[in-house]
């Protein structure tokens, strides 16, 4: 753990810029950067409540816990939960939901005394960290403090596995004691599970898996706000790329060309997962030589063929749009994001081959033909001509996809065996 001390305070400059960035570019307030750092926490006084404190990444993982966190309020009337999130909109997006006896606040800097700081206001009962998000000097501390940790839907790329298994011997103690500090694991799929044991997880901490994103179910726009856009678009012939990274979009460019070769009528709607790289995208497609209008200027589609969704929140538009679904993340080595989402919304799936993060949903789908996976810009082309020219397939693919996916969502969230952990533990046995 001193080893990965000390690095951490040799690279604290470079955080120290990247917030500063941050600020420079409004896009975190002096407030934001300093609430980090564990500002303007007031003690809570021992008689409370038992606290829950709950930590996920972003948006993301803070929409598929929402069940949870409603499931844990409903068990314990008396609970209290603090939600910690790593970005401002993840923090917005959960103030917004209005939950009762709830509180939000960007997650505390992995460094020891803004922890300790943190952990002495808060008295958390115990920890339940969301996915990937596991943390060295978070962990053990509250180890040490006989604070349990409890890990959700845990996540492990083949990528991250071998990063760690390669820094085994700069960060071999820091893995070992981190993930000897885990009280509790749920992991998302039977991958990141065998990895978790093989760099040192003990089996009987294991809890049954559970993939947070199964549950979840988004909720459709409004007919007020899918009205202005309705005329633009005609679903059978409209592409949506959901959630595309840096590296897919010139892929996704170069295949729309090429589908307006057999289809001119048809219609993309870009939806970059980070909307901060809309100016970015936006430089794409004129390179590109594609004429499109951009949604966070207000831009209704009009004429062009086109329309840059950078905005946050507005997916259930775009699903609702769309009949077709190239879902991003999956071009690149990134592990591909839910399928779960377009499914939802009865679109035709298709996606790239890095699908890692939901491995069980997609070879469930694509057992069956209710997905299609593409490589590069042609075959994302063919598919999506495939599709627009037979809109029946595309229904059946469709309807075959809800199938797929069915016994894969019914493996609910509320697992009985990891809220009996939380019940046993003394400061939350009203969760049994």
């Amino acid at each position: 753990m001193l080893l990965y001390r000390v690095f951490l305070l040799l690279l604290s400059p470079l955080f120290a810029l990247a917030l500063l960035r941050q600020w420079l570019r409004g896009r975190e307030k002096f407030r934001d950067l300093t609430e980090r750092f564990g500002a303007r926490l007031a003690r809570r006084p021992r008689s409370h409540a038992p606290l829950l404190w709950i930590h996920g990444a972003s948006n993301g993982e803070l929409t598929a816990a929402r069940s949870l966190i409603e499931e844990a309020l409903n068990r314990a009337p008396g609970l209290e939960i603090l939600v910690t999130v790593n970005t401002v909109s993840a923090r917005r997006m959960v103030r917004k939901w209005h939950l009762p006896r709830v509180q939000v606040r960007l997650a505390p800097m992995d460094f020891r005394p803004v922890l300790r700081h943190f952990i002495n206001a808060v008295q958390p009962a115990a920890l339940v960290s969301l996915e990937n998000e596991i943390w060295p000097n978070r962990f053990t501390l509250l180890k040490k403090r006989g604070i349990p940790v409890i890990v959700a839907g845990a996540r492990m790329s083949e990528r991250t596995a071998r990063r760690w298994s390669q820094m085994q011997w700069l960060f071999g103690p820091t893995m070992r004691a981190t993930i000897g500090a885990v009280t509790r694991l749920a992991a998302q799929d039977t991958a990141s599970e065998q990895r978790l044991l093989q760099l040192g997880l003990p089996s009987d901490r294991l809890l049954p898996r559970m993939n947070l994103k199964t549950t979840v179910e988004v909720q459709s726009a409004s007919e007020e706000a899918l009205a202005p856009l309705r005329q633009h678009f005609t679903r059978d012939t409209t592409l949506l790329a959901a959630s595309t990274h840096e590296g897919e979009e010139r892929v996704v460019f170069e295949a729309f060309d090429l589908l307006r070769q057999t289809h001119p009528d048809a219609r993309l709607v870009l939806a970059p997962r980070h909307p901060g790289r809309g100016d970015a995208v936006a430089l794409e497609l004129a390179r590109a030589g594609l004429s499109y209008t951009r949604r966070s200027r207000g831009d209704l589609p009009d004429s062009a063929p086109v329309y840059l969704a950078d905005t946050l929140g507005e997916m259930a538009l775009w699903y609702q749009l769309a009949g077709l679904c190239f879902i991003g993340g999956s071009l690149t080595p990134r592990g591909g994001h839910t399928p779960f989402e377009p499914a939802q919304f009865d679109c035709a799936l298709l996606h790239g081959p890095h699908v890692s993060n939901h491995i069980a949903a997609y070879q469930a789908l694509d057992r069956i033909g209710a997905a299609i996976e593409v490589r590069d810009a042609s075959a994302l082309a063919q598919a999506a001509a495939r599709l627009m020219s037979d809109p029946d397939a595309a229904a059946r693919m469709a309807k075959d996809a809800h199938e797929a996916l069915a016994p894969l969502r019914a493996a609910q969230l509320r697992q009985e065996a990891f809220w009996n952990v939380l019940a046993d533990l003394p400061k939350l046995q009203a969760l049994a």
